[in-house]
């Protein structure tokens, strides 16, 4: 027999979510608030009985302690966490992480170019949002700190080109995620609509917009220019939970800036190379549906380990590093992990509580009810939404993957507005993401970069409600045009967005 909760599919199913995430950023501690938020899901769950809330907290299927953590998925990512800090902290041994830094002191000589390096590589390592973040921090780090960068600086490029790039990246896990949540039935080819979608995609384009005109206009506000003042005065804000910047223990003068580049490099065309593999590629399978059918979680892992061993076996031909230093690295490595591990996992149980208690037929019966009289608003109704979700379920794959087979209900026959409203979907499932404490990428963004994790949500806060602002006004302008005259028409609410993002970040520099 099921159990359904007394409180199933009703705006308390978002309860625990939204307690956790205002209990982090009033007791700026991460632990206990997500915890507590997971034991009030609990609770309601089990109606106040407190054998029943237990034994939900730890085994259920669905959002039991235990179960996500033997989840495959799951457990993959936290794998791949592992492995990728293993391999940080025995590049930071060898010596290589400090070479490339000198050779790339010598090339970038300012605090401008050093942010605009991190941006160009936050965009070429497209394919996953988390693979994204753990390498943008492992080689940009040092190179930040010696530019007097703060970490909050350094996790918000990483964050900001993390989920925006792979969500608007063809060949990539998010194109697969969201080609495979349009219904079959409805006879839509999910990669060909995705990439329709791109130009659609208000807060993607805009966030990577934003960032590139504060660094280059240094146009730094709220809590982002304290820290950054901090920085510039010798306090660049390391996270102490995370020592990811061990000192050097290589053969002084023997690594090279190539020492570094070939396994983050190898990393890179393994990771894709696996992925492409899992989705079938050589069983016959096209490169995009080998792309669209990945296992990504599974694939980072072979690809990781893969880069791991190939790493011990250069630096031993190169001299670099002894084998003991090098095995020393991989439990100094896995240390650095429990943090961010211990978030992941508490994050994932609560986005299970919210699951238990009916998120999604809630959301689903909110969307149906503004549909009915608002078509024209939906997109921006629609983005709202899924803002709102994916901020108190810290999932954005979860949000579009609840919400997109709603839309295709909806406007069945216009595609304009299909096209629209499921990119706003997007949008907003991505901006919910960025600004949740809970998110995975935003846990793996402050990781990365060795930043306090509460500080990277504070900091990053403004600039992803100023870009969320201008996307709501966006969709609001495109889901007119777009009922009213056209999918083509409605493209001209990209560069007005452009346009009004420009001046905002314009009046903020100009203020004091």
């Amino acid at each position: 027999m099921t159990y359904e909760p007394a409180v199933y599919a009703t705006v308390f199913s978002l309860l625990p979510a939204l307690l956790a995430i205002a209990l982090a950023l009033i007791t700026k501690e991460v632990y206990s608030s997500l915890f507590i938020g997971i034991l009030a899901g609990a609770l309601l769950y089990a109606g106040g009985n407190l054998e029943l809330a237990y034994n939900t907290l730890l085994f259920n299927e669905e959002g039991g302690l235990i179960s996500n953590i033997a989840d495959t998925s799951h457990a993959s990512v936290l794998v791949f966490c592992a492995l990728l800090f293993m391999l940080v902290e025995i590049l930071n041994r060898s010596g290589a992480v400090a070479a490339f830094g000198r050779f790339a002191t010598s090339k970038i000589k300012s605090r401008v170019g050093t942010q605009l390096a991190a941006i160009l590589l936050g965009v070429l390592i497209f394919v996953d949002d988390g693979f994204n973040c753990m390498t943008v921090g492992s080689v940009m780090r040092p190179l930040s700190d010696r530019q007097k960068i703060s970490r909050a600086k350094l996790a918000y490029i990483i964050d900001s080109t993390a989920a925006p790039v792979c969500i608007i990246a063809p060949i990539s896990s998010w194109a697969a995620a969201v080609t495979s949540s349009v219904p079959e039935e409805m006879g839509i080819n999910g990669f060909a609509m995705f990439v329709k979608l791109i130009p659609y995609n208000l807060y993607a384009l805009l966030t990577l917009a934003m960032m590139v005109l504060i660094v280059t206009m240094k146009a730094d506000f709220g809590p982002m220019k304290k820290a950054e003042e901090r920085a510039l005065a010798g306090d660049v804000g390391v996270n102490e939970d995370l020592i990811t910047d061990a000192p050097s223990k290589g053969k002084e003068g023997k690594a090279k800036p190539i020492d570094l580049i070939l396994p983050v490099a190898l990393l890179i065309v393994t990771c894709v190379f696996c992925m492409a593999y899992t989705g079938g590629i050589f069983e016959g399978a096209s490169l995009q549906m080998a792309f669209a059918d990945c296992d990504s979680p599974r694939a980072l892992v072979m690809g990781s380990l893969f880069t791991l061993v190939f790493t011990c076996i250069f630096y031993l031909i190169r001299g670099v590093l002894d084998f003991k230093t090098f095995m020393g690295g991989i439990p100094a490595g896995l240390r650095t992990m429990c943090a961010p591990m211990i978030i992941l996992i508490l994050s994932w149980n609560l986005s299970g509580m919210t699951g238990l208690l009916g998120a999604a037929p809630f959301i689903h019966d909110v969307v149906e009810a503004s549909a009915a009289s608002l078509q024209m608003f939906l997109p921006v109704i629609i983005f709202l939404i899924s803002v709102f979700l994916a901020f108190a379920s810290g999932t954005s794959w979860g949000t579009f993957m609840i919400l997109i087979p709603i839309i295709c209900a909806v406007f069945p026959e216009n595609e304009a507005m299909l096209l629209v409203s499921i990119a706003a979907c997007l949008s907003g499932a991505v901006c919910g993401d960025h600004c949740s404490p809970i998110s995975d990428t935003t846990i793996m963004s402050s990781a990365g970069a060795g930043c306090n994790h509460v500080e990277h949500v504070s900091t990053q806060l403004p600039y992803a409600i100023a870009a969320a602002a201008v996307s709501a006004v966006g969709y609001l302008l495109s889901g007119i045009l777009a009922y009213n005259v056209g999918a083509g028409v409605a493209l001209l609410a990209t560069p007005a967005a452009f346009a009004l993002l420009a001046g905002v970040v314009l009046v903020m520099k100009k203020r004091k």
